[in-house]
């Protein structure tokens, strides 16, 4: 059986900044997931149980080889598929050798790998790859065909624990479902680390990592959203009750202020009758009295601060984002975007016109343009002919949320993009995103990706002019349910118009889309 242990590990950035100190869990043979917080440290944990990262202190331990399929993939484009598969030395052998080259080498190349070629034709049908694949380059390939290569070579490897980070993102409705089926039959320890609710239904028992703890649901998804649903109403009410608590300690605690100053006050009156040796003993004894009495209440209102810390620490709350912009509001019927004979470079054409604050999803299979559509209505990328016409200011959330200037802070970053708002007016602004004092003042750099996710929001949608069409480029990818639950009620009250690339189906329901464009590759 198949198992990756943690024992006391703690991990420290070279900054100082400390992600896991003395954190011991078991991942068990089967299918788990990860699940936490953006900036809790799930990719990191992955990194370090991988063997990528090494621990500052404590181990990991793992039965079995170990697979690892990261979350942000960085590829030489010029490369040969095979050669990123780990295969093409032994398929130049092999070719030499059906030539008639009995060259030893050779055959030390090939060792007992004769059906490689057949192998990876069977992972690369496995995941929906043509097996001419082999012979492409990965500057080619879609940033969907790239996972999959990714977890192909993982699976040539045959591994025994299997640590995915977040393996769905930019791939179609296809590539999903033969991912899912990949993992139904996965028959080893996999952990995965992953935004994609289908893909979380079909796990075991779910690891929630909340404040550098792990703490272990059975079941799925739902089950664990459930268990956790009623911890957290116990744990509201157990909020409630310590903040009545101790307002009634804090009262008793006044009160006791209030009563012995009054004994005070009848003590040095009574002192002016009777011998001075005798007040000093009876003030001595009041005294003793009085530092009991006190101590005794200080005890119960710091006991009763202490339920409340304690309290607060298991509540977990997710501020609304509020969006409710009147410059981003277009008009219904209101012209927003026409396309004329418009063909994208790699020659799809596209016909295209927006009216009002329609919402249109775009979808299609992996390389089917869809981000390049989008590129090309902000003018990033030229069409091979045609044109795009767009008749109010555009602003576009692009997947890798790189808009923001790490060394500035959140808010200079906004007063960037909106360069006649006043300081006042941008912090206001902010506030709506949950940046609020000295949130604001945080520099762009050290922002977890939740926070980052909503400072690039803030940027587009405060910026000037302000856009009444936005272009999302799958905006899901490596948002925690929280950071989704914030996006889809930013876009509740935002009341210009959307066009949307996700295969994210939930996602796209939940925000109201109008209308959609599918392209087939």
């Amino acid at each position: 059986m198949q198992t990756l242990t943690a024992s006391a590990l703690s991990f420290v950035w070279p900054d100082g900044s400390v992600v896991f100190e003395d954190l011991s869990f078991e991942v068990p043979s089967g299918r788990s997931a990860l699940v936490g917080a953006n900036g809790a440290g799930k990719s990191t944990l992955l990194r370090l149980l991988s063997g990528e990262l090494e621990p500052t202190h404590g181990s990991v331990t793992a039965t079995g080889r170990v697979g690892y399929l990261r979350q942000d993939l960085t590829l030489h484009t010029d490369i040969g598929v095979d050669e990123h598969l780990g295969i093409a030395s032994i398929r130049h052998a092999l070719a030499a050798i059906a030539e008639g080259d009995v060259d030893q080498r050779h055959f030390d190349v090939v060792g007992d790998a004769w059906d490689v070629e057949e192998r990876a034709a069977a992972v690369l049908d496995r995941l929906g790859l043509a097996v001419d694949v082999l012979d492409r380059r990965l500057g080619e390939l879609s940033g969907g065909e790239v996972i999959q290569l990714g977890l192909a070579r993982l699976l040539l490897a045959e591994p025994d624990v299997l640590l995915l980070d977040e393996p769905t993102n930019n791939l179609d409705r296809q590539a999903r479902e033969r991912l899912h089926d990949v993992v139904d039959g996965f028959r080893g320890t996999l952990l995965v680390v992953s935004h994609d609710r289908e893909l979380l239904e079909r796990v075991e028992r779910v690891a929630d990592l909340h404040d550098g703890r792990i703490r272990w649901y059975g079941g799925n998804l739902t089950s664990y959203e459930e268990q956790l649903a009623v911890e957290q109403e116990a744990a509201g009410q157990a909020l409630r009750t310590a903040q009545s608590e101790l307002r009634r300690e804090q009262r008793d605690r006044q009160q006791v202020d209030r009563v012995l100053a009054g004994r005070r006050r009848s003590a040095a009156k009574a002192a002016d009758n009777i011998p001075r040796i005798v007040a000093g003993a009876k003030q001595r004894k009041a005294e003793v009295s009085a530092a009991k009495y006190t101590a005794l209440h200080d005890d119960r209102l710091n006991q009763a601060r202490e339920r409340l810390d304690e309290a607060e620490s298991r509540v977990r709350e997710v501020a609304e984002i509020r969006v409710d912009l009147p410059d981003t509001v277009v008009p219904d019927r209101r012209m927003v975007l026409r396309t004329h004979d418009l063909v994208l470079r790699h020659g799809r054409a596209i016909d295209l016109d927006i009216d009002g604050p329609e919402r249109i999803a775009v979808t299609g299979a992996n390389g089917s343009g869809k981000s390049t559509l989008l590129h090309t209505i902000m003018g990033e990328i030229p069409p091979a002919s045609g044109s795009v016409d767009l008749r109010v200011p555009v602003r576009m959330l692009p997947q890798r949320l790189d808009l923001l200037d790490d060394r500035l802070s959140v808010a200079d970053n906004v007063a960037q993009t909106a360069p006649t708002a006043s300081v006042n007016d941008i912090r206001a602004r902010l506030a709506r995103f949950t940046f609020r004092g000295k949130a604001a003042d945080q520099l762009a750099g050290t922002l977890s990706g939740g926070e980052r996710f909503r400072a690039t929001l803030a940027a587009l949608l405060l910026a000037d002019p302000a856009p009444q069409l936005l272009l999302l480029d799958e905006p899901t990818n490596n948002l925690d349910f929280a950071s989704q639950r914030q996006l889809v009620t930013a876009l509740s009250s935002y009341a210009g118009a959307l066009v949307v690339v996700s295969h994210d189906e939930s996602f796209l329901d939940e925000i109201g889309i109008t209308r959609r464009l599918e392209l087939d590759r």
